[in-house]
């Protein structure tokens, strides 16, 4: 073996020491808590030094707006660079027939995660492109009628209206008090809307703006009595609460996966129903032999295999947290700067409290205060990152912390917005 040789394999037996050393301690950190309650969990200083340790990220920003992209642990950035360098020996064949070929195990994971059939599971770059293949590949006619809500996402909403223009169908957007008094009064705002014209209902499974969770099975079960299908957004669902797509009752599921689930950026799924599939316009051209196969969805031209292999290493590490503890950890943080700030007059909260309703997505409102310039000043002078969202009903910023979040972050922020309204 030349030394040059040697060096190279030196340097990937560290890779995968790091590797599973990572996954390792994560592991032997949820033995160590097993038999306790998520809750318990949660409020474990200890524990989740373990989780953090597993990530690389700037120590010097405080991150709180992880529902736009969250970073990966290193045991997915380094599996994701060593099929890259991979992919580059000779792409043809080492990302055609080597690596693009894992991708069915990926798909194998991800159904097994998200609860339901292999053949249902469409590996996408992110949940606009998973959406946008169910958006436009529904048959609509001039005058049918599509039901979201005014607070859905803004891509997904351009969606429609570009069908709107191009097609003739009506875009019926209903609104909803944030927090809204129940579930029930959600699905009700549904029901009522729904008229002998509407063909096909979009429904968040949580908003992206102040984490509002909507009682999906409820109303794809009132939809389907109607014979109306139902489009899921998923984005920021999957790997942030537990529950299972077949579970759900809807006919599509979009994800992204670069947000909870910490995988690759880049990276995503749609759940397409199977009897839906074949019915099923793909976003970009498929033949005619693939008119039953959900990866007719996939049809993209020519993209890295690196992202969609390396979701395997993610979806591991979260196996290893435990969909409870990730949420009631997400919740625990959550509440603890919401609890301290809704004391400050000028402060108070828009997401709903109820667990049942929400979990790590918060929303931080103002009483007679811009948001606009809290938010210049909490990331210009102390570097802390959040999310200012208008909406033509309320504005406010949005806070999102991930498991690699310390309390001392969390603290420093409740701290700084204390400082900045002091002096309004």
């Amino acid at each position: 073996m030349d030394r040059r040789n040697f060096f190279r394999l030196a340097a990937g037996t560290a890779a995968v020491a790091l590797q599973d050393g990572a996954i390792d301690r994560v592991r032997a950190a949820a033995s160590a808590v097993n038999g306790r309650t998520p809750e318990d969990v949660a409020a474990d200083e200890d524990y989740w030094a373990e989780i953090r340790n597993a990530f690389s990220v700037d120590r010097n920003i405080v991150n709180l707006n992880n529902g736009y992209c969250s970073p990966s642990p290193r045991v997915v950035q380094d599996a994701m660079r060593r099929y890259l360098e991979y992919s580059d020996m000779g792409p043809w064949h080492t990302m055609i027939n080597v690596l693009e070929r894992q991708a069915e195990q990926v798909r194998r994971r991800l159904a097994l995660a998200a609860g339901c059939d292999p053949e249902e599971m469409a590996i996408t770059r992110n949940a606009s492109e998973s959406l946008e293949n169910a958006q436009y590949g529904v048959d609509l006619k001039p005058g049918d009628e599509v039901l979201t809500t005014n607070q859905d996402y803004p891509r997904m909403l351009s969606t429609f209206r570009q069908r709107e223009r191009r097609e003739g169908i009506v875009l019926k957007t209903i609104s909803f008090p944030v927090p809204p008094p129940s579930m029930d009064d959600l699905y009700q705002r549904f029901e009522r809307a729904v008229t002998p014209r509407t063909k096909l209902i979009l429904v968040c499974h949580i908003t992206n703006r102040t984490g509002q969770i909507f009682p999906i099975r409820k109303i794809c079960d009132m939809a389907h009595a109607r014979n109306i299908p139902v489009i899921v957004d998923g984005a920021h669902a999957f790997s942030q609460f537990p529950y299972k797509i077949s579970d759900l009752n809807c006919d599509y599921y979009g994800v992204s996966l670069h947000k909870w689930a910490c995988a690759p950026v880049g990276t995503g799924f749609l759940y397409v129903r199977k009897s839906r599939i074949a019915s099923t316009w793909s976003l970009m051209a498929s033949g005619p032999e693939q008119a039953g196969d959900i990866r007719k969805f996939e049809e993209i031209g020519t993209h890295p295999a690196a992202n969609h292999d390396a979701i395997s290493e993610a979806l591991i590490f979260n196996e290893n947290i435990g969909i409870e503890r990730k949420a009631a950890r997400l919740r625990y943080l959550r509440d603890r700067w919401a609890n301290r700030l809704t004391q400050n007059p000028k402060c108070k909260t828009l997401h709903s409290p109820d667990p049942a309703q929400s979990c790590g997505i918060g929303f931080l409102a103002f009483n007679g205060v811009d948001p606009a310039p809290i938010q210049s000043a909490l990331w210009s002078k102390y570097s802390i990152l959040t999310a200012l969202v208008p909406h033509e009903e309320y504005t406010g910023l949005r806070i999102t912390p991930h498991v690699y979040s310390t309390l001392r972050d969390i603290d420093y922020f409740s701290e700084m917005v204390e400082k900045e309204l002091k002096g309004l």
